[in-house]
């Protein structure tokens, strides 16, 4: 059976919202204003970035989906999978091949369109920026702006390096995770605690400070040293990360880190990587 492409979109959001990430929303965890329900929800309205040229391109698909999502579920749970998967879609197959050409051809308007969509959806932690602040019309292409925030946001880093964290770093961690544990969900867990321990959450750096940041994704490299999911301490310290993640509502949730592993899964299942059909519960009684 083929599936299309924004069937593969929100198998990835659904995937990633199942999964009992650390500090993440989960069937298992709500935070006080979002549920897994939520997610759910919007992962249904992620039909839309898929077909960008009927939308006009890359940025109206981008705010027609994040407007989609405001009326459907009234808060913000897919900007940041939107901001990725917008222009993976648009570029097609070979996708690294096809994304340099869609990235060098975004325009200002795409820009405008993407600003409007981050005002709309609000996303927490928003502050200042000295150089086309979103919170102001842009006057630069989306791409150019996108790089002047590329340093301190890793989904703004995504259009500036072509996405080679999620091809090169995010995708090949998923599948060695898949081929160890044999199942989506530990994979996916294991990705995101590969992604914190080797890049510091920009959700969490925007909410908290980057030295809050910093502690987390140390926090997270001591799971693994203690082997992670594959040992009983992993596990252990890997609960304790949870907890620790959820001491303070949300603001210590690693929702860009989410938003990066929804990206690898829609990647993974257009190369056909994997099969929508492959075994998803991690079935082990010491986890969250």
């Amino acid at each position: 059976m083929k599936f299309n492409v924004s069937i593969r979109e929100q198998i990835a959001c659904i995937w990633e919202v199942c999964s009992r990430k650390v500090g993440n929303v989960h069937p298992g965890a709500s935070f006080a204003d979002t549920t897994f329900t939520d997610f759910l929800l919007s992962a249904a309205a992620m039909d839309v970035t898929f077909n960008c040229q009927n939308y006009g391109g890359v940025g109206p698909a981008i705010y027609l989906t994040v407007e989609d999502n405001k009326r459907l579920v009234g808060k913000n749970t897919n900007l940041g999978i939107t901001l990725l998967l917008a222009p993976l879609c648009a570029a097609g197959m070979p996708f690294r091949s096809m994304l340099p050409s869609i990235l060098n051809s975004l325009t200002v308007a795409d820009a405008v369109q993407v600003y409007h969509a981050i005002r709309l959806a609000n996303p927490g932690g928003l502050g200042d920026a000295p150089d086309q602040d979103v919170r102001s019309e842009p006057t630069v292409t989306l791409l150019e702006a996108m790089k002047l925030a590329a340093d301190h946001d890793l989904i703004a880093r995504q259009y500036a390096n072509g996405f080679a964290d999620v091809f090169d770093f995010g995708v090949p961690a998923f599948l060695q995770g898949l081929e160890q544990f044999g199942c989506v969900e530990a994979a996916v867990i294991d990705c995101q605690l590969q992604w914190l321990s080797a890049y510091p959450d920009s959700l969490i750096a925007r909410k908290n400070g980057p030295a809050i940041a910093e502690d987390v994704r140390q926090r997270a490299v001591e799971v693994l040293r203690l082997g992670g999911l594959s040992t009983t301490e992993g596990r252990a310290a890997g609960f304790a990360l949870d907890r620790h993640l959820r001491s303070d509502g949300n603001r210590l949730n690693p929702g860009t880190t989410a938003d990066l592993i929804t990206a690898c899964l829609f990647v993974a299942l257009r190369e056909n990587k994997v099969a929508p059909s492959a075994p998803f519960r991690w079935n082990v009684p010491d986890w969250l």
